[in-house]
């Protein structure tokens, strides 16, 4: 009997694949509510006081905000929402005073110019690229909105509208988090969620799936360390509450570095070596005790670093707190060096020759005579900043969920407009888009289309006619331009962002196992400070997959430039992953093994073969 012969399934192209995958995950409620609470309550006190246009933008502040307001701990949202919000108040301001004092030459140099300056900007990081995001929209909207109020008063309403939402994202408490003190249930869920990642981790060992569990606990440590990294809530009353939150943050990071160690070892363990993890992460939101823990073994250096871990833990659990792991900043020079980097070159020059294409066209168009008025002239360029950011996806994803999405929502839109009264139907549609943002955001596609019919919404609760037609017009061409000069060869070195990234991953691998090998015998000693540079190791790493697998579902007139960093980015995660297996290795008072020697010599030759590590030598 002949075995059947299994066919390759057909696998469509990255870049298609791309534009139909969705994040999955439960409802977002406490993120609905607000959303539902913040654009449409202003401008629903905006219209009633006469101040409809006031209304409009502070409504626009509070929507772009709301793009931002992502799970997280309250004060990790203070920088996030409100980092970008002051960047788009500041673009608010600019683009009011150049438009109403510049003519569209020196408008449209003035914005390349300020593109060029936020491109860079936006390749520090997530917030830095939220901020140059907001910068350039509302520099647009300055620029080409018709609001009769001046450039100052635009601005702080905006800033208005965002502030309202950060205050309700500190105030509103989450759905079933009255219990305790619900300002840190954000940060207690994100600590839980770690000791719950080195659980699943424990019981991967030894299979397939044990690389994208080690995987996923590098994100749980990211996204706590981000949590607690934010400013105190309450600086005397919570101190008690703030101590034992990084404490327990502490605590897990021996026992993720004696699961990784045992990870990188392979031999399976017991379902005991699980538990432990998996009580602590039960007790940490509630504060309640662990009770006595399993113990896992202690037969080789890793277990016994993860027992001794365990007991730690359950120290701190149970009766009182140590003094937290500083996580290192970096520094303005370094932010600096990222922007003007080649990564935040690419990026800026991409942004600068797109962005500034787009209002020369805009312009073109507004003051052309046989092309009839062009009433939102700023909606083509502000269109273009969504399109040409990296972080949202491959290119040709973005531009196909751009369209749908646009089309979608102005057909919605324009059902809507029909049927529903003036203004009242349309405020309530502004508030119920508002509280689909944080779902939407799951994908472009519905993202696009949510946002389309709450602009759309408030141009006609400013008095203006229906636009759903234009709407979609100035979507298509800006997506026409962002491929066109998105593809151009004249940017300079292609896949900088890419290789800029790995690069710092490369010199993040490097310093910890520069750490690791200098301590020695002695690496009990300064257990702190080779945490911080585990933590930075593995962080780097992952901007840089993130950023690789990015790239590689680009067209392959892009994707070919990095071709070839997923292989040096994986020999990465190994090296990281070995040294961590060393640190615990000499941790027990041993020597290296002659295994671990060989493979950490065979690994490092491989990385200069490959390049990474020409600057280190």
């Amino acid at each position: 009997m002949s075995r059947s012969v299994r066919r390759p399934v057909f696998a469509l192209p990255p870049w298609i694949a791309h534009a139909l995958r969705a994040q999955r995950g439960p409802v977002p409620w406490s993120a609905v509510v607000r959303g539902a609470l913040a654009a449409g309550p202003l401008l629903f006190v905006a219209v009633a006081g006469g101040r409809t246009s006031l209304g409009v933008v502070a409504a626009l502040g509070a929507m772009l905000a709301g793009v931002n307001d992502r799970p997280g701990s309250r004060r990790a949202s203070v920088r996030r929402l409100g980092v970008p919000a002051l960047a788009g108040a500041a673009g608010l301001l600019v683009g009011t005073y150049a438009g109403q004092h510049t003519g569209a030459v020196v408008l449209t140099l003035l914005l390349t110019v300020l593109g060029l300056f936020a491109g860079g900007v936006s390749a520090v990081g997530p917030v830095a690229s939220g901020a140059g995001t907001q910068l350039l929209v509302a520099a647009a909207i300055g620029a080409g909105m018709p609001v009769s109020e001046p450039g100052w008063a635009r601005a702080l309403c905006y800033l208005a509208g965002a502030g309202w939402l950060v205050a309700l994202r500190l105030v509103l408490p989450s759905p079933g988090g009255l219990a305790g003190d619900f300002r840190f249930d954000g940060e207690r869920t994100a600590v839980a969620a770690v000791y719950d990642a080195v659980a699943e981790l424990l019981r991967a060992v030894g299979t397939d799936a044990a690389g994208s569990h080690r995987a996923a606990l590098t994100a749980a440590l990211d996204h706590a360390q981000d949590a607690l990294a934010g400013p105190r809530l309450r600086r005397y009353a919570s101190s008690a509450a703030e101590r034992r939150l990084h404490a327990q943050y502490a605590a897990a990071l021996p026992l993720a570095e004696a699961a990784t160690a045992l990870a990188w070892a392979g031999a399976p363990l017991s379902a005991r070596a699980a538990e432990g993890p998996r009580r602590l992460a039960a007790a940490g939101p509630d504060n309640t005790p662990t009770g006595p823990l399993p113990a896992p073994g202690r037969r080789a250096p890793a277990l016994r670093a993860l027992d001794d871990a365990l007991l730690h833990a359950a120290d701190v659990f149970d009766h009182g707190h140590t003094p937290h792991v500083h996580t290192r900043r970096r520094s303005i020079r370094e932010l600096v060096r990222t922007a003007l980097g080649a990564g935040g070159r690419e990026y800026g020059i991409r942004v600068a020759l797109c962005y500034g294409v787009g209002v020369a066209v805009a312009q073109a168009l507004h003051h052309a005579r046989w092309y009839g008025q062009h009433q939102h002239w700023y909606w083509l360029p502000a269109t273009i900043v969504f399109l040409v950011k990296p972080d949202l996806g491959p290119l040709v994803s973005r531009v196909l969920c751009r369209a749908a999405g646009t089309v979608l929502g102005a057909v919605v839109f324009a059902a809507f407009a029909v049927v529903v009264p003036r203004p009242a139907g349309l405020v309530v549609l502004v508030a119920l888009s508002g509280a689909l943002i944080p779902v939407a955001t799951r994908h472009f596609a519905a993202q696009t289309a949510t946002v389309t019919v709450l602009v759309l919404a408030l141009v006609m609760v400013g008095g203006e006619p229906q636009a759903s037609l234009s709407r979609i017009g100035e979507t298509l061409l800006a997506c026409a331009i962002v491929l066109v000069v998105g593809h151009l060869p004249v940017l300079g070195q292609r896949g900088g962002g890419v290789r800029a990234r790995l690069a710092r991953a490369t010199d993040a691998a490097h310093a910890y196992l520069a750490h690791v090998l200098g301590a020695g015998g002695d690496a009990r000693g300064d257990r702190a400070a080779r945490w911080v540079l585990r933590r930075e190791a593995y962080r780097a790493l992952a901007e840089a997959r993130t950023a690789i697998d990015l790239a590689a579902a680009e067209l392959p007139a892009l994707a070919r430039h990095s071709a070839g960093t997923g292989e040096v980015a994986a020999t990465l995660e190994r090296l990281v992953d070995i040294t961590t297996a060393c640190a615990v290795q000499l941790d027990d008072g041993g020597r290296l093994a002659p295994g671990q020697r060989e493979r950490l010599g065979q690994l490092l030759d491989e990385l200069v073969e490959r390049g990474a590590l020409r600057a280190a030598g």
